[in-house]
């Protein structure tokens, strides 16, 4: 007998699709923060018509220190009308939950006029589900206004999907206004999109599953670091799919896909090298540079890169 297909898999056409694009922060020859080179793809990112989202592991956070957070929420709020930022908090392994360190990371980016994203943490992580919605809730009281992040161990290694029940849970929270959802798997993110209908139809689930970027046709909005090599390519998929033209969908989602599985796969982090690669190769940057630390990309990458540019019509 066949299996009978997931309920939460089925096709919404004409939507239209509210996406976030998490921005790469380049880097300098010299290993400076290229502050010019960042602030212009804010501004091209927000005139495609995403949301910028910054401090994010795109934006490589878990590497920078306090200040070059702070600057780069500054700059962004000098450079879009509205943008998401991680609400980071550094912590270890054996720390506990610090409510009080989330706190301020949502002030200080609230403060900023962004809407934070409840960066993943040791200590956050580590709590049960029960504890997890709870941790969330307290949060709430201090922020009218945030979205929440469930990070697959893939990326970092505190990261952690929590079970369906967990998930309900952050729905019952007024101020979490979506989750981005990061397993790189479809079923459990079907399940929420099942369960958000359900239980709170204007909560945006924010697809993070860069190796099946169709899930938007699903129901799921974005919040993807993929976009960040080609905001205007995306923003076009999404203006097909608003306009009825699946046509033009398929093709241009079936190149960004192809996109997703090259700079996607193991190591996973090493998609920044392959962002600031391509941004390159499309002048956007003057470099390539990752921060020490951070997952390098061969350079025989350049030329499959530069092939699927060509394809998307973004490089000659």
């Amino acid at each position: 007998m066949p299996d009978l297909p997931h309920p939460g898999a089925a096709v919404r056409p004409r939507r239209t699709i509210t996406g976030m694009s998490a921005i790469l922060l380049p880097f300098t020859d010299g290993g400076d923060v290229d502050w010019a080179g960042f602030a212009a793809h804010v501004e091209r990112t927000a005139a495609a018509g995403l949301t910028p989202g910054v401090n994010m592991d795109t934006g490589y956070v878990q590497l920078l220190d306090d200040a070059t957070k702070e600057e780069v929420l500054a700059t962004t709020a000098r450079h879009c009308a509205a943008f998401v930022a991680g609400a980071h908090v550094d912590d270890r392994p054996d720390e506990a939950f610090a409510d009080d360190r989330y706190a301020r990371e949502l002030d200080r980016v609230a403060g900023h006029g962004g809407t934070p994203v409840v960066f993943p943490s040791h200590g956050l992580n580590a709590l049960e589900p029960d504890d997890w919605v709870a941790a969330h809730e307290r949060l709430a009281v201090g922020c009218d206004r945030f979205i929440g992040f469930e990070l697959g161990p893939m990326f970092v290694p505190y990261g952690r999907i929590y079970p369906l029940e967990a998930y309900r849970g952050l729905l019952g929270i007024p101020a979490c206004v979506g989750a981005k959802h990061s397993s790189l798997q479809r079923e459990p993110e079907w399940d929420r999109l099942v369960l958000r209908d359900e239980v709170r139809p204007d909560f945006h689930v924010f697809t993070g599953n860069d190796l099946a970027i169709d899930m938007v046709v699903h129901g799921s909005d974005y919040l993807l670091g993929l976009s960040t090599f080609a905001p205007d390519v995306f923003a076009e998929r999404d203006r097909c799919w608003a306009d009825g033209d699946e046509e033009g969908f398929r093709r241009l989602n079936g190149i960004l896909q192809e996109l997703g599985d090259l700079t996607f796969r193991d190591p996973v982090p090493g998609y920044r090298h392959n962002a600031a690669q391509f941004l390159k190769l499309r002048g956007w940057i003057r470099s390539d540079h990752v921060p020490d630390g951070a997952v390098r990309r061969p350079d025989d990458d350049l030329a499959v890169l530069g092939d699927l540019g060509r394809r998307m019509g973004v490089l000659a």
